[in-house]
């Protein structure tokens, strides 16, 4: 009875050991609550105490003007008067309110040059106002600014690191205005997905149904699930969240490949699989190199050294290369060692894809990017 059971557990261990692994994610990574997500916002200043670096205020009039005009609101008046300052420059400014950000809350805030300022090094940013896609106020700006590059030249050559026209204001930004949002009020909530997808969304709401134990979320489209709100549940909206946020489900995406054929690289997802296909690959490459051989005459011999050029050409026509059956169903893994068993790279992987998707051998969208 023992050498039976013994002989069970390991029949059921040498199964689970062979079923694969379900990779399992929160719904928190899954979605987003409509109407909880950050705001844009944007703002036009000057950024002084620059070493000689800022706009020429010749090519950049509107710097001469926002000076100006700052300059008045100081009670100093420099109408007319010509200026040749490069210790300035005019720069956007831009921020994300993050949802609920409370009055006094710090955000950080980027700085990018206008003009022809050759560095924001060293400089720092007067109060700018920062607008919302309304046209409010939402935040006040202001302090040094810091750079992550630099540039450095001399009479006979120059050099520049990163781009030290733009740097960052850690907190840089103090909220003025809040957004008001009262999520405790609320008894219907849409989680919109990141990824849209038909059996996702439908998973998500029957791991919440189970969960909670009644049918409160219902799968409206792809990108969206409706969730009720119950009107006897501890903690209200928020304590829903936070329970429903750590709930795991098995997410599904379509098989795609994406191709980046600016850069080489491609991307496939586990899920693609091909029909049998054969797939042969070569190309005639034709290499020369030039060798130049000089020639030196003999001692009182009266000649003249010479260059005599050498040329070897090599010819590859590509017979080395096989021809591959891919059968029917193989996967990710038997489509990668495939390829490259063909020793072809990245550009040619990316012909080879294409044409198995026209002879439609590949049950996957190919996506192409840059």
């Amino acid at each position: 009875m023992r050498l039976v059971q013994k002989f069970v557990i390991a029949a059921l261990a040498t199964l689970l050991a062979a079923e694969p692994a379900v990779a399992l994610s929160r719904v928190k990574d899954l979605v987003s609550v409509e109407g909880i997500r950050e705001n844009m916002l944007v703002g036009y200043g000057l950024v002084v105490g620059l070493n000689g670096s800022g706009d020429s205020l010749k090519n950049a009039p509107f710097t001469q003007q926002s000076i100006q005009t700052m300059l008045e609101r100081m009670g100093v008046n420099t109408r007319g008067q010509t200026m040749q300052t490069k210790n300035t420059a005019a720069v956007m400014v831009t921020a994300k309110l993050p949802a609920f950000a409370a009055n006094g809350t710090g955000v950080d805030v980027s700085v990018s040059a206008m003009g022809d300022a050759k560095s924001l090094q060293g400089g720092t940013l007067l109060v700018t106002t920062l607008f919302g896609a309304d046209g409010q106020i939402y935040a006040l700006a202001q302090g040094p600014v810091n750079v992550g590059g630099f540039s450095a030249q001399g009479d006979g050559g120059s050099v520049t690191k990163n781009v030290p026209t733009a740097g960052r204001i850690p907190n840089g930004a103090i909220v003025e205005r809040e957004i008001g949002f009262n999520l405790a009020s609320e008894h219907n909530l849409k989680l919109a997905l990141h990824n849209p997808d038909f059996t996702t969304a439908s998973r998500i709401a029957s791991a919440v149904n189970s969960f909670i134990g009644m049918p409160v979320a219902t799968t409206a489209d792809p990108s969206t699930v409706q969730l009720a709100v119950p009107a006897d549940y501890k903690g209200g909206v928020i304590g829903l969240l936070t329970d429903i946020e750590q709930i795991k489900v098995a997410t599904d995406t379509p098989a795609k490949v994406i191709i980046n054929e600016a850069t080489g690289v491609i991307v496939m997802g586990s899920d693609v699989r091909i029909s049998t296909v054969a797939i042969a690959q070569g190309n005639l490459t034709i290499k020369v190199t030039e060798t130049p051989e000089v020639s030196q005459p003999g001692p009182l011999s009266g000649g003249t050294t010479q260059v005599t050029p050498r040329t070897k050409i090599d010819i590859d026509d590509g017979k080395s290369k096989k021809m591959v059956v891919m059968h029917e169903g193989v996967s990710l893994q038997n489509l990668v060692d495939g390829l490259n068993a063909l020793g072809v790279g990245p550009r040619d992987i990316i012909s080879i894809l294409q044409a198995i998707k026209a002879a439609g051998a590949l049950q996957a969208d190919i996506q192409v990017i840059g």
